[in-house]
């Protein structure tokens, strides 16, 4: 038993160093931003009156970067309100994917940006898309990272509790597996288990999330999934 759970040990440290933030999605770089005309530069910067002209002006809301950025995934990893909300109330589209991915939400999850992530979501913003090149969702990324708050609140918003992504892994399985296993990722799996997540789900070599969490030492996640009736 200590030989299988060493070994689920390596090879979950492994899969991690794979799906680490950095792999993520991916800001403007400071060059990009240079090169930015348009709405792109108007909102980069935050320039509310050229944004509002431009606008008035019958500007492509929706126009793409060379990575496939519109102005709203702009706006929100600046974490400019003022602009996403001008963009939301002209038309702008909320659920777009860029080259990545990646939608404004899950931009404001991995971001752990809860003012953006709830702005967003009043304006509309769906919670259920699945993003990335995981086949994930703003929740499972969410709970890899231990943004506990931004879990809670993309819940409260119909995020899809069970999805599993082309891992085989769930919101539940990434907060342990991917996570350290800390406060915050206690307070992420506490989370989704008052939300009702299915513990049984396993990943694809058959390991349940308390297999999980006892293989990598998360005594308190094995605690919070044996309370919840995990096995």
């Amino acid at each position: 038993m200590a030989r299988r759970g060493g070994a689920i040990a390596a090879l979950l440290m492994g899969v991690a160093g794979l799906c680490a933030p950095a792999a993520a999605q991916v800001p403007p770089s400071s060059t990009e931003a240079q090169a930015y005309q348009g709405l792109h530069q108007a909102v980069w910067r935050g320039d509310l009156p050229r944004l509002k002209a431009l606008v008035a002006a019958g500007a492509d809301l929706d126009s793409r970067d060379s990575r496939g950025r519109t102005p709203l995934h702009v706006a929100a990893h600046g974490r400019q309100h003022e602009m996403i909300q001008l963009l939301a109330q002209a038309g702008a589209k909320l659920d777009l994917l860029d080259g990545d991915r990646y939608d404004a939400i899950t931009i404001a999850a991995v971001a752990d940006d809860v003012p953006t992530l709830a702005l967003l979501l009043s304006l509309g913003a769906s919670a259920r898309q699945i993003t990335s090149r995981y086949d994930g969702t703003a929740l499972i990324a969410a709970a890899h990272l231990g943004h506990d708050e931004v879990v809670r609140r993309l819940i409260a918003a119909g995020a899809p509790l069970d999805h599993i992504n082309n891992l085989h892994w769930t919101a539940v399985i990434e907060a342990i597996v991917l996570g350290d296993g800390g406060v915050r990722h206690q307070r992420s799996l506490g989370a989704l288990i008052d939300a009702r997540a299915d513990l049984r789900l396993a990943d694809r070599q058959g390991n349940t999330p308390l297999q999980l969490a006892r293989a990598r030492g998360y005594t308190a996640m094995v605690e919070q999934l044996q309370a919840a009736g995990a096995r």
